[in-house]
């Protein structure tokens, strides 16, 4: 898992979920600007409950 960009969510939610990680990213790009729930909350969550890995 080496497509860590800023903090790593959109990489391990990719990882986790069998996913492409340029979908999810650009999914939390498109919620962010038409402000779908709260996107930048809801990173900053997964953030901190994703595991940490080197």
């Amino acid at each position: 898992m080496n497509s860590k960009k800023i903090l790593g969510v959109c990489a391990w939610l990719s990882y986790k979920f069998d996913l492409d990680v340029s979908g999810i990213r650009l999914l939390f790009i498109i919620a962010t600007i038409l402000g779908f729930g709260s996107p930048i909350i809801i990173y900053l969550v997964l953030y901190i409950v994703k595991p940490k890995l080197n």
